[in-house]
């Protein structure tokens, strides 16, 4: 397929405005509400952005100027940041279940004068931070429901906002094109966050420019064109999914599809059943261990199928190839129920993800590859070539144009990543003198990996490749990946640094272990009371040892237990794009830690958490350590 040219049509509303005038009555986008799918054509989508951008005229918002969004995927939202980049203002994707401090940091930084938020949640939260976003003086929402019982001035209710635009391209109809032909795609469009796993994230400027240019590589890679279907469910503030439901959207005219609430994801998705897909390594997680759970409800013969099945797949895909008596027998029907059967393209990224997943879902017929890239870099820039899939690398650069090294490396060769590519962000916004981690042009990801025939193999963060006290070397999330294969296991962290063995705290799968817990007539009440039962504890040591035995020795989990609690992006334990913070849990559980290395079998809790609604509970429970024994693992694995 042939692209639009990426120096001519340098900015996001030129491109909106060229499919508008050359396909006006080709679908771009659907939505769907209150159970309907409804479609949205490109012409329809210029008239929305222009009525909105319009508005925004009407407010003020002029260029330099910074618009925030917040709330979920949706076409309004990303109108809304086109119409931003029409006045050559920067937008600024905040996500939606971000704690108040965390968005009040994050306007505050940029000095953000509109905010575009959803609903009334969205609302209330921009409301209750007060004089701690002093900047901002237009508040618009999409959604009326619940909001007639505000008088705060600055909230405007998008409709009448889109009105004002209406009357305002009445009265001057050229007004918009006029300000589409003034974008520059060298100046800063977005703002984009940082995946903060140290600290406060910080606000990487990209350009339109460089954005296109970076969706133009990618497609020479992965292409798509007008007839690719895609469902917007990662979060739009992550830069992956700005590449996707924006870059790919304008560029290939990839259809994007928007479900309607978070909880019908999974079923929207299948109605669809897009071509193309990416989720983060947890939904591709937790897809696998919903597959394997719901086995657990299956009849005997239903079981045994799946277990043929599986196990065919696996045998072929080691061989190179597909197993015709496992697609017949389960994997095409199995793929039909997830909403996989038309996938031509899928990936994985944002962290790792472990082998075993992954050789589920290849064995399954999804074509999944991984990928590798970092915000600075306007996301992903490797990406394994079709056919040539393994599950140790991320793949190899889009073109010749994007460099890779690896510098400082030991005696094995593995240092720490570098990158560097034409279309890089252009800064930390405000943070003139923060920009440590490029040097000479190449950005220093931080993270340890090293070249195979090649293809680019990523270990871990350099700060988080850990030592034992015996001055052995192991990969926690390598080991974290390999755990969270298990259906029952939902989150791990590995702790062993500077410690004589590794030990593991262990988050449930809740709903899988409450459904187990159920067939097994295990009575429970909350999800402390079901990780603390002595039954969870034997089916979660018998996982922890199987993946002990495909370990070496010097990697193996000594001692582990269930924490009480699931870890949460709200309590700052995760990103959002869930990535473990390891200096907050080493802090935060620091007692817990240090209890299971002096050698306590039992270690007592009596704490307070927060609850999603804003309130509290307190719990008080006794964590039990698991001892796995120095040659536990390896009897069994001769065993």
């Amino acid at each position: 397929m042939t692209y639009p040219d990426a120096a001519t049509f340098d900015t996001l509303p030129k491109l909106l405005r060229l499919h508008a005038r050359e396909h006006a009555h080709e679908v771009a986008m659907r939505e769907k509400d209150f159970g309907i799918w409804r479609s949205l054509s490109w012409a329809d989508c210029l008239v929305r952005t222009r009525a909105i951008t319009l508005g925004l005229d009407a407010l003020g918002v002029q260029p330099g100027h910074v618009v925030a969004l917040i709330g979920d995927n949706r076409p309004d939202w990303v109108m809304g940041e086109l119409a931003a980049h029409a006045l050559r203002a920067m937008t600024l994707g905040i996500y939606r279940d971000a704690l108040d401090d965390e968005v009040a940091y994050l306007i505050a930084h940029a000095d953000a004068e509109v905010v575009l938020a959803e609903d009334e949640e969205q609302v209330d939260k921009l409301l209750g931070l007060g004089e701690r976003i002093p900047t901002v003086r237009h508040i618009v929402f999409s959604d009326p429901r619940g909001m007639r019982k505000y008088a705060d001035p600055r909230l405007l209710a998008l409709s009448e906002l889109v009105a004002r635009g209406e009357r305002a391209h009445a009265a001057d109809a050229a007004r918009f094109d006029r300000l589409v032909d003034a974008t520059d795609g060298a100046e800063v469009a977005i703002l984009c966050t940082t995946s903060g796993t140290t600290a406060r994230p910080k606000l990487a400027m990209l350009t339109s420019a460089a954005l296109i240019r970076h969706v133009h590589a990618y497609l020479g890679a992965d292409p798509k064109s007008d007839a690719d279907e895609y469902v917007s469910v990662l979060p739009l503030p992550w830069i992956m999914e700005q590449i996707y439901a924006l870059g790919f959207a304008l560029v290939s005219r990839m259809k994007v599809n928007f479900v309607e609430e978070p909880e019908t994801m999974m079923a929207d998705f299948r109605e669809i059943a897009p071509t193309f897909v990416l989720f983060a390594p947890r939904l591709w997680e937790a897809i696998a261990a919903d597959v394997r759970a719901r086995m657990m409800d299956a009849s005997p013969l239903k079981r045994k199928l799946f277990d043929l099945g599986m196990k065919a797949g696996l045998a072929a895909l080691d061989c190179g190839r597909r197993s015709h008596v496992a697609d017949q027998l389960l994997l095409r029907s199995l793929r039909d129920r997830l909403g996989f059967t038309r996938l031509t393209s899928a990936a994985t990224g944002g962290a790792a993800l472990g082998p075993e997943t992954f050789r589920f879902f290849l064995a399954l017929g999804v074509p999944l590859r991984q990928l590798y890239g970092q915000t600075e870099l306007l996301g992903a820039y490797t990406l394994h070539r079709p056919g040539e899939v393994d599950f140790d690398s991320v793949g190899v650069p889009f073109n010749d144009q994007v460099e890779v090294q690896v510098v400082d490396p030991d005696p094995n060769g593995v240092g720490e990543i570098i990158t560097r590519h034409p279309n890089m962000f252009s800064g930390y916004f405000r943070a003139a003198d923060d920009a440590s981690d490029i040097r000479d042009g190449w950005l220093f990801t931080g993270d340890a990996g090293y070249m195979k025939d090649g293809r680019l193999v990523v270990i871990d963060r350099i700060k988080d490749i850990a030592t034992t006290s015996g001055g052995e070397r192991f990969s926690p999330q390598y080991i974290e990946n390999k755990l969270k294969f298990s259906p029952y296991v939902a989150e791990a962290v590995i702790l062993g640094h500077q410690r004589p063995h590794l030990a593991a705290m262990i988050c449930i799968r809740f709903p899988i272990v409450a459904k187990w817990a159920e067939k097994s007539r295990i009575a429970f009440t909350t999800y402390s009371d079901l990780a603390a039962k002595p039954e969870v504890y034997d089916v979660l040591k018998q996982e922890v040892e199987q993946v002990n035995a495909a370990l070496p020795p010097a990697s193996r989990i000594r001692k582990f237990l269930l924490l009480y609690k699931e870890l949460d992006a709200d309590d700052e334990e995760l990103t959002r794009t869930r990535k473990v913070r390891r200096s907050v849990i080493s802090r935060k559980y620091a007692d817990i830690i240090e209890a299971i290395y002096s050698g306590a079998e039992r270690i007592p809790v009596d704490t307070t958490i927060r609850l999603q609604d804003g309130g509290s509970q307190r719990i008080r429970t006794v964590l039990r350590v698991v001892d796995l024994g120095a040659g536990a693992a390896v009897r069994r694995e001769a065993a």
